[in-house]
């Protein structure tokens, strides 16, 4: 018979528990903190929206408190209302310059299609990155998803649009009725900025179930094992935000 208490946390797992989560909270703050500092660096007008924001979102939520409500107890909950909303939409406003600024400072780094492709796309997705590449890091990036098989190519235009013909021809021959696509990342006519990939995608009509998904990545996963591997980019599997953005700052 199993002892009463068996299976639960020892008190050095317990330490050692407490010890990782305030690692883990260390880290997302040294994050925030780097993620603040650069964008505040590169978007001079960052730092002056968030004030007026703030202020303003605070100013407002006070104003219509103080009409509505009467007391000491309804002044301190319209206070704590107004600096919360304050402190809400001033991270919703740092979100979305550092985002912008991110995907600004990683166009055209080699990479910078993957981190969007395993970082930012959300749904059942299976991606394959580099299954065709250049010695210029020019690079084929294959999705399979509710679409169908998405072919994702970036480098340099006049590379990038022959690999990517010679690869949708490699995976026709095992697709049968699957529908194929492709997409060049870039900022020319015909092509999908870097920070519209993610909705691009999601806009894509959905044609299969998700049985059918297993179906086509088995079958892509035999063309693959006859396949020369190639080195991967600069940009690791799982890359978050702050390895897009050192690359950034040495490019820059």
């Amino acid at each position: 018979m199993a002892k009463a208490g068996a299976g639960k946390p020892t008190r050095d797992e317990k330490k050692a528990a407490r010890a990782a989560k305030r690692a883990q909270g260390k880290q997302t703050r040294a994050n925030l903190l780097e993620a603040f500092t650069m964008t505040r660096k590169e978007d001079p007008r960052f730092l002056p929206y968030l004030i007026m924001l703030v202020v303003g979102v605070v100013a407002v939520l006070l104003v219509a408190g103080l009409l509505s409500t009467h007391g000491t107890y309804g002044l301190v909950l319209t206070i704590v209302v107004a600096i919360l909303g304050g402190i809400v939409a001033g991270m919703l406003l740092f979100s979305r310059r550092a985002q912008r600024m991110t995907y600004a400072k990683a166009d055209g780094t080699p990479g910078a299609a993957v981190w969007v492709l395993q970082n930012q796309l959300r749904g059942d997705w299976r991606t394959e990155q580099a299954v065709a590449g250049t010695a210029q890091l020019d690079a084929v990036h294959r999705l399979i998803g509710r679409p169908g098989i998405i072919l994702v190519g970036e480098g340099a235009p006049h590379r990038v649009r022959s690999l990517v013909a010679q690869e949708k021809k490699k995976v026709a021959r095992v697709a049968g009725e699957t529908p194929i696509y492709d997409v060049i990342v870039g900022n020319d006519d015909g092509e999908v900025p870097l920070r519209k990939l993610n909705l691009y995608l999601n806009k894509l009509p959905r044609n299969l179930s998700k049985a059918e998904i297993g179906g086509v990545e088995k079958r892509l996963q035999a063309l693959d094992r006859g396949r020369t591997p190639l080195p991967q980019g600069p940009m690791p599997a799982g890359a978050k935000m702050r390895n897009v953005q050192r690359a950034a700052r040495r490019r820059s």
